[in-house]
């Protein structure tokens, strides 16, 4: 069975938060379809609270240290990433901006991402299209096509958000199981060719 990486970033701020509920479901059910299809999933979380201070400090010394660094290089060496924040102001929140500001341009190229948010009205849903997927267009990432918007209504009937969780999780562990499906394929490939040394020695033979 493969294992795989799979990174959570939460911008949540209060304790309980919402964010972190909603980036646990996520998580949660991204590793149990994952498993479904064969694949494990080593989840590391990443609370943007608790680095808040590093990221400010980062953010005017450019370089970044301790947790913060062990952090960024999580997301860098991710198979795939969660990215979820709280609105603030119709957009994504300051602090989780500058956490991706942050983070290495060429990081998360081709790195599998599903993005999501929440907020008190579901008025603020389009901050999905309108500000985290261009957001991780620009770093290259491949966001899977479903996102995630849960509203503070949605927690007292769920039906709707657990169907967009499920459906955000599955389309990020098909994309998964496919890499690693082309992966393994690519090296059989490899295994099966005959070494040039043999080759040149079966011709000499004949």
């Amino acid at each position: 069975m493969s294992t795989l990486r799979l990174v959570a970033v939460t911008a949540g701020l209060s304790r309980p938060s919402s964010t972190r509920l909603l980036t646990d479901r996520l998580t949660e059910a991204a590793k149990r379809l994952l498993a479904d299809r064969g694949v494990t999933a080593e989840v590391e979380t990443v609370e943007l609270r608790d680095l808040a201070v590093d990221i400010a400090t980062a953010m005017t010394t450019g370089f970044p240290v301790g947790r913060l660094r062990a952090a960024l290089d999580a997301v860098a060496h991710a198979d795939a990433v969660i990215a979820v924040t709280p609105v603030f102001t119709a957009s994504y929140s300051g602090l989780f901006k500058s956490f991706f500001d942050i983070l290495d341009k060429e990081a998360l190229t081709a790195t599998p991402v599903v993005i999501a948010a929440t907020g008190g009205t579901a008025r603020h849903s389009l901050v999905l299209e309108h500000a985290l997927r261009p957001l991780f267009a620009y770093l290259r990432a491949l966001v899977v096509p479903t996102a995630v918007y849960a509203a503070s209504e949605d927690w007292g009937n769920t039906d709707g958000l657990v169907s967009r969780i499920e459906r955000a999780a599955g389309e990020l562990a098909d994309q998964l199981s496919r890499s690693l499906g082309h992966k393994r394929a690519t090296a059989d490939e490899f295994e099966e060719v005959t070494p040039f040394g043999e080759r040149l020695a079966a011709l000499h033979r004949g």
